[in-house]
């Protein structure tokens, strides 16, 4: 598979390197970022951790702002952040900021004009990292996080495939979208106006009829602007709850919905997932 190298830095002793490939699953150009701990170096494969980002986000906002690489380095853990959307001049766009480009919400869209394109749920799940495991020193031991709108992706992903994903967190998730604003309105458009096909892309409907179990982490800021409308943790607190969900829920007071909020508990999360990949 060819892929272009965008940008590398060195950091920490290992690597940033931003790439870009043409996904034959969105039918479009992608980047994504990934840090090569110091332990890839030889092509010693490392384990690895996908990040979701959220709404308006690329592949480098968490790259830049989570302060990640040195707990990485330390852990020996490869971390890669796709795009939150496809990306192109003739890929379907909405003027809102929460739908379309930077706005794929991790489905696979069924209704045109979305279906052309919007399919990042099998774009993260399958072609992206088969192409990471067939071209960089990272083993097929995975994990997955990520933010708001990939908080929500990581958590669906990681329930729907517990086979595939040793351990799951996730900052501020969109934790029940059937039932907010931002989950209705791209639900609507991506997956059409019956709301049975929504539930597959519910994680507290997900986590409250699970039988099989990835460990999970969630961190909540208490001064999230969106918390009350949007995000709605105690609707994972109540699934986990009724299933016996191994959740890890933890709220932190006068914390937002920002990168301060990531950077100031990312190091608990690349233990919590360091500790699951490397058993």
């Amino acid at each position: 598979m060819n892929i272009e190298n965008l940008s590398r830095n060195k950091s920490f002793g290992g690597w940033h390197k931003q790439y870009s490939h043409h996904s034959e699953t969105l039918n479009c150009d992608m980047r994504f970022a990934i840090y090569l701990p110091p332990q890839a170096a030889n092509g010693n494969k490392v384990p690895a951790l996908y990040w979701l980002s959220g709404l308006t986000c690329t592949d480098e906002n968490f790259m830049q702002k989570a302060a990640a690489h040195q707990m990485a380095a330390e852990l020996g853990v490869a971390i890669i952040a796709p795009d939150t959307s496809p990306r192109g001049d003739d890929v379907a766009d909405d003027e809102a900021y929460d739908l379309g480009k930077g706005a794929g919400f991790y489905v696979n869209a069924t209704q045109a004009p979305w279906n052309r394109h919007y399919r990042m749920y099998d774009y993260v799940l399958n072609e992206l990292p088969n192409l990471i495991e067939s071209v960089f020193p990272v083993s097929d031991k995975r994990s997955i996080f990520g933010h708001s709108m990939g908080g929500h992706g990581a958590l669906v992903l990681a329930m729907r495939n517990p086979g595939r994903y040793q351990s799951v967190s996730a900052f501020s998730p969109i934790s029940n979208p059937i039932d907010c604003p931002w989950g209705k309105k791209a639900f609507t458009a991506y997956l059409g106006e019956d709301t049975a096909s929504w539930a597959e892309y519910d994680s507290s409907l997900l986590m409250k009829k699970a039988s099989q179990f990835v460990p999970a982490l969630v961190d909540q800021g208490e001064a999230d602007n969106f918390l009350v409308e949007q995000l709605k943790p105690e609707a994972l607190e109540a699934a986990a709850k009724e299933s016996g969900y191994p959740l890890t829920l933890n709220r932190h007071e006068g914390y937002d919905h920002s990168y301060y909020f990531i950077a100031s508990f990312i190091g608990e999360h690349l233990h919590f997932h360091a500790k699951h990949l490397n058993k």
